[in-house]
């Protein structure tokens, strides 16, 4: 379903737009979302709405079948996001050890103590950290929208996957432009 509405309370939460994890994208396929996510952080800032900043800063334990893409130890700056994004101090900053930016943080008891009602979601990767983030959102009961085109995965398959078939259950798709028209209120 495309966006109809930006609840007043809403929020921005940036998934692991982040040094290291830049590398795994084409940086033509990155940069964009980059682009567009600063996009997004500006403009919910101007109306004075919460902007959430997730980075990954380890793996959540456990075997799995497919071993992880990320090293035992993370590289110095790992972590870090990445400069073109903008980062201001008045930013929320939740780091996570999971796919999803709400197991295993206070995220959902910082946006109930701002009382917000939706959230909106960009980042990498589409099929692991911005889906995991938008389940739990889902669950967690938040009205959310996806912004499509601020998002990306190395796995082309999982990202057409995620926007196609899972999103449309969990919440509203749009454009950065979408949802910007709904920010500026010329939706």
């Amino acid at each position: 379903m495309p966006v109809t509405t930006l609840d007043p309370k809403s929020t921005l939460i940036v998934v692991d737009l982040q040094k290291g994890v830049a590398g795994m994208v084409p940086p033509e396929t990155f940069e964009p979302v980059v682009v567009r996510s600063r996009a997004l952080a500006e403009a919910f800032r101007a109306k004075g709405l919460p902007v959430i900043l997730v980075n990954v800063d380890g793996v959540a334990p456990g075997r799995t079948e497919q071993p992880s893409r990320a090293p035992a130890t993370l590289p110095p700056g790992f972590a870090e996001l990445v400069d073109e994004l903008g980062a201001q101090p008045s930013d929320i900053w939740v780091t996570k050890k999971t796919w999803g930016a709400f197991a295993s943080t206070d995220l959902e008891h910082q946006l109930r103590t701002l009382g917000v009602t939706q959230v909106v979601i960009a980042g990498v990767s589409t099929g692991t950290g911005v889906e995991a983030t938008a389940r739990q959102a889902y669950e967690a009961g938040f009205n959310v929208t996806l912004a499509i085109d601020a998002m990306i995965d190395p796995r082309p398959g999982a990202h057409d996957h995620s926007i196609s078939q899972v999103f449309p259950r969990l919440g509203e798709t749009g454009t950065t432009d979408d949802i910007l028209r709904f920010l500026e209120g010329r939706a």
